[in-house]
């Protein structure tokens, strides 16, 4: 057998981290022969219902499974962790502004990012979901100096899912046969949810909706998305969000493959006159653990206003937490 891969999630007791932990444990994240040891990191008061998910691992006897760690300690954690999840995050409490949520997460994952720096290793990968992820990921970067930029990324492949999902079902086909679709900037309301490079059997995208559909049904239905599912079942998503970040982690270690792209939210080089050093949502081919923008596409105008729209609040998000990131 291979040795094992170690695998870290933050935030395992809760909904999404339940909802992805028998996932990789089963071999669907590393593959059917890649041996697993899970670290879990909990806050103290969750270690309890942690201990129970743990029986449940246990109980499910994987063969892949090679060993399962609990603790409250980052440090503990991440120790020499070659792929990291970070999950758990602090949600909006009842009065909290944005600016609160935003400097709460900051103290959180610029622990986590510090820890990751300390003791992960060197060549880790580093998926961020907890929400708002892309300034949770560019707070865990900016605090981790000695690991590359490219080793941290947001998660947008929820968004980029559901939009692929509601293009196949405008048009009456399967998934599968939707390409060239993505996210563009951040994960929250204001993404770009782009269909004008996308491709359905072949045919441009375009040439089977029409544009009023796109602008006033696509488009905001992506972007609510999340605040539908919780209005409909009282809770946010979880199980499509564990299978998103399954999807996202697996394509980047093993390569997406083909001409498709898949949307992930990267540290930015300025492509597309983006601001370089945001953590913005790109189209992207990934192949042996990394990450490439497209480049090819043309933006129309259009396209670009709705671009720097969701810019625009990834710089006042970074810009409220400013003081909390490391130079």
């Amino acid at each position: 057998m291979k040795p094992p891969v170690v695998v870290s999630v933050t935030g395992a007791a809760g909904q999404i981290g339940y909802a992805l932990l028998f996932r990789i444990a089963s071999g669907q994240l590393l593959g059917p022969d890649q041996p697993v040891i899970l670290k879990l990191l909990e806050i103290t008061p969750a270690l309890d219902a942690l201990g129970g998910v743990i029986m449940e691992l246990h109980d499910c006897a994987f063969d892949l499974l090679a060993d399962v760690q609990a603790s409250d300690d980052a440090q503990v954690a991440f120790a020499d962790t070659e792929v990291a999840l970070l999950v758990g995050s602090r949600p909006r409490g009842p009065g909290m502004e944005r600016k609160d949520l935003l400097e709460a997460n900051a103290a959180i994952f610029s622990v986590q990012g510090r820890a990751l720096d300390q003791v992960a290793s060197r060549d880790v990968r580093v998926l961020v979901v907890g929400n708002p992820a892309n300034t949770n990921c560019l707070i865990a970067q900016r605090n981790a100096p000695s690991l590359n930029p490219r080793q941290f990324t947001a998660m947008t492949r929820l968004d980029h899912n559901r939009a692929k999902a509601q293009l196949a079902e405008k048009v009456s086909t399967h998934v599968s046969r939707v390409t060239r679709l993505c996210i563009w900037g951040n994960h929250s309301a204001t993404q770009y949810p782009d269909i004008t490079n996308a491709s359905v059997d072949g045919r441009a995208a375009g040439e089977l909706v029409d544009a009023a559909w796109v602008s006033d049904t696509f488009i905001p239905s992506v972007q609510q998305r999340g605040a539908a599912i919780i209005k409909a079942r009282g809770a946010s998503s979880a199980a499509s969000a564990a299978n998103a970040a399954i999807e996202h982690m697996r394509d980047w270690l093993s390569g997406s493959g083909g001409e498709d792209v898949v949307s992930m939210g990267v540290c930015s080089d300025g492509s597309f006159d983006t601001e370089p050093g945001l953590i913005y949502s790109f189209p992207c081919h990934t192949t042996d653990c990394e990450w490439q923008i497209e480049q090819s596409w043309s933006i129309g105008e259009e396209s670009r206003k709705r671009m720097m729209l969701t810019q625009a609040e990834l710089i006042e998000e970074r810009d409220a937490v400013r003081h909390l990131l490391p130079e």
